[in-house]
């Protein structure tokens, strides 16, 4: 097989979340171990740092990720979902995984495939982890796929945990209530491993880290208590941090919800160093201000077009799409025009209930599964009085909008990151 042949074996023969939703979620680490047992754990051959959370835990990845390269550390990166290439999710010092290297291994792993059934993410993160050992990373950050506790990924044994936030999404899986998603996601607090806390504001969300914490008997930390991010603003295309240790600190993500993120970055590199890890100052500067060039990353808050301006962004649950609404209200423009689509198993309602009102609205549905039809789309956000057309496809629906525009207009799209993946697909090369 080649690389496109193998890519869409590992679709056709594994369950995977990223399209079809529930029917691939499996519960549980018996697969991971076993195919960990069978490959010898290569994660064990460097070291970790393990990220959870509902909102951000992307970011914070690849932020992280950038200041470790940037210190000179040989640094692995695995992330999900990807956005337009599967490669996305494995990288090395920023540079995707080798084609040859995923169809080598895919080809080796045959006949655990048939022996074994793990899931997509199983096996591709299996894949990282063999992948970052080949290329004798020093440091890998990885990113949990969903929850935490029986997230496959919970194998590892990092030197520092990260939990980002808690909100509510994926609730048929991990919980009904904040405090239930937050025991699941404590579920990567580890004995002896300290871990950060991005943002707890709920009393009862605070207490369940507390007491995981206290029953592995680990530290903890929660990094808004420390406030590292003492002022913020906007400057030449940047966001400007001004921080205790790092003064002016730029950086290239310019989404409000990125000081959350940054102040957990921040508190992230304070514990590495005293975990011993060499980090210059400077390597956190040049990390922050060119982790998009460092690690890939898209999709956050990203200005795809000007005249008309063009943005869109990855946020797809109420948590996210509020922070993005509350950002939308400091453009400036004559009118507002929103693509929008979104998966079928979210809190549609919810979501319908934060949007603007006097937005221009063009309805329309991802090329996955998954995705909620467009009209029915429509249907649901009528009682909310959001007026629009439905689009079949991202393409029609963003060419509508820009067809539509005037210079002065604002075009946002949204809703569901596999939408902004349909999107950055008719804007990259």
């Amino acid at each position: 097989m080649n690389y496109e042949q193998t890519v869409e074996y590992l679709y056709a023969q594994l369950p995977v979340f990223q399209k079809t939703g529930g029917s691939a979620y499996k519960e549980g680490l018996d697969n991971s171990l076993q195919l960990d047992d069978l490959l010898g754990h290569p994660h064990r051959k460097y070291k970790t740092i393990h990220v959870a959370g509902t909102n951000g835990k992307g970011s914070v990845s690849h932020l992280s990720a950038a200041i470790l390269q940037e210190s000179g550390y040989k640094t692995g990166l695995y992330t999900s979902p990807h956005l337009i290439d599967f490669r996305e999710r494995i990288r090395v010092n920023g540079q995707m995984i080798d084609k040859d290297y995923i169809v080598d291994f895919t080809e080796k792993m045959k006949p655990a495939v048939s022996d074994i059934r793990p899931s997509f993410f199983e096996l591709t993160m299996m894949m990282a982890f063999s992948y970052f050992a080949e290329m004798n990373v020093e440091v890998a950050v990885i990113e949990t796929g969903l929850g935490g506790r029986l997230d496959s990924t919970n194998i590892i044994r990092p030197d520092l945990s990260v939990i980002t936030n808690i909100s509510l999404d994926h609730t048929q899986f991990l919980g009904r209530t904040l405090p239930e998603i937050a025991g699941e996601k404590a579920g990567i607090i580890k004995p002896d491993i300290p871990v950060i806390i991005g943002e707890a504001k709920n009393m009862e969300v605070r207490k369940v880290f507390e007491k995981k914490a206290e029953e592995v008997k680990t530290r903890i930390f929660f990094a808004e208590d420390k406030k590292p991010i003492q002022e913020t603003g906007f400057k030449d295309g940047y966001q400007i941090f001004q921080t205790e240790n790092y003064p002016d600190l730029a950086c290239e993500l310019t989404g409000f919800y990125q000081q959350e993120n940054a102040g957990t970055v921040l508190t992230i590199v304070n514990l590495l160093k005293e975990l011993n890890y060499r980090i210059p100052d400077q390597a956190v500067y040049s990390g922050f201000k060119n982790v998009r060039s460092l690690t890939g990353l898209s999709g956050r808050w990203q200005i795809l077009q000007t005249n008309p301006k063009i943005i869109c962004d990855t946020g797809h649950n109420e948590a996210g799409i509020s922070r993005i609404i509350e950002q939308l209200k400091t453009e400036k423009y004559k009118v507002l025009r929103i693509v929008f689509g979104m998966v079928n198993d979210k809190d549609i309602s919810n979501v319908m209930a934060l949007l603007p009102k006097d937005a221009v609205y063009y309805f329309t549905k991802a090329s996955v599964p998954r995705a909620l039809d467009e009209k029915e789309l429509q249907l649901k956000a009528a009682p909310e009085n959001l007026k629009g057309k439905t689009y079949p496809s991202v393409k029609e629906a963003v060419d509508a909008a820009k067809f539509d525009a005037a210079k002065n207009d604002l075009i946002f799209i949204g809703g569901s990151t596999f939408i902004v993946a349909d999107a950055l697909c008719l804007f990259n090369d």
